[in-house]
């Protein structure tokens, strides 16, 4: 799978730091400005493969606040896909600045654990998950008609033992199902006793944290990933710090001795939303500035 020219491509997990904008403009649509500002963020440090943001609210409520079934935190009826496209608008501006873009979609486990039901629609989590999911793909064919280069979903539900994989593989694997796209599973945490379960999505990326779980490094030493590709994080993302170029170097190096620079894509180990502006574009730069050390080391 080629998703860039470049070899060790670097992406972004998902969310940016919100700078909103000022004046009458920016009072119709507070969150245009924080929008341009990550795209321009992004596209500055050098990323191959940017995302739109994801600033508009957090990662459950930025979906569940448009699903019909759903009201605040409370599922009160059949969950059914949005009456218009959720993330579409902003991923469009992304494209209309960088020819590469990932779409990101908060996952159905991740979302039906943000939730309460208070309908007896629903009998329990499980069954939620695989509307959620029919909801969702409805959103990923937006996505994927407008042309991004890959969608990811996002489940760090399934890294802490409150979610049924069993269930939520389904549900990934029912919006991976109808789609050309790529599909990449983002879930961070320590995957020690969850590894195997998630490996068995079917999807053509798995993103997992390494910077501040370098465990995970050795947990996905053991298992064959079957061709498929890992997106690789080399930036602490809960750390304010910025990391040094040759630190992230450091750990590129320790992930290509384990994979192999074509079945690695370079990004932080999650979204960088708690961060500054200034923390959040210095660890992409310095990300770039590393990755790109590396390539010259694997250059034929």
């Amino acid at each position: 799978m080629t998703l860039t020219s470049v070899r060790l491509p670097t992406t972004v997990v998902g969310s940016y730091p919100v700078v909103k904008g000022s004046g009458l403009f920016a009072r119709m649509n507070p969150l245009k400005h924080a929008v341009e500002v990550a795209v321009a963020d992004q596209i500055s440090a050098g990323i191959d493969i940017i995302s739109d943001g994801q600033v508009r609210g957090d990662m459950i409520r930025a979906f569940t606040s448009h699903l019909p079934g759903i009201r605040g935190s409370s599922v009160v009826g059949k969950v059914q896909p949005a009456q218009r496209p959720i993330t579409l608008a902003d991923t469009k501006y992304a494209l209309s600045r960088h020819p590469k873009v990932k779409g990101i979609l908060t996952g159905p486990s991740t979302l039906a654990h943000g939730l309460a039901i208070e309908t007896s629609f629903y009998r329990n989590k499980e069954e939620l998950v695989l509307d959620l999911a029919q909801a969702l793909a409805v959103e990923a064919r937006h996505l994927q008609d407008a042309g991004v280069a890959l969608i990811q979903v996002d489940e760090p539900i399934f890294s802490t033992g409150a979610a049924n994989i069993a269930v939520g593989r389904e549900a990934v694997n029912a919006i991976a199902g109808v789609l050309r796209t790529p599909v990449c599973l983002h879930v961070c945490g320590n995957l020690e006793t969850v590894i195997d379960d998630i490996l068995r999505t079917n999807v053509a990326i798995f993103d997992f944290e390494f910077a501040n779980n370098p465990g995970n490094l050795e947990v996905l030493s053991e298992k064959d990933l079957r061709g498929r590709m890992v997106g690789y994080g080399c930036v602490d993302s809960a750390d304010p710090g910025i990391e040094s170029i040759e630190a992230i170097k450091k750990r590129i190096e320790a992930g290509v001795d384990i994979f192999s620079p074509e079945a690695m894509l370079l990004d932080p180990d999650c979204g960088m939303r708690m961060r500054t502006r200034d923390e959040a574009f210095g660890k992409l730069k310095n990300m770039v500035a590393a990755a790109k050390l590396v390539r010259a080391e694997y250059t034929d």
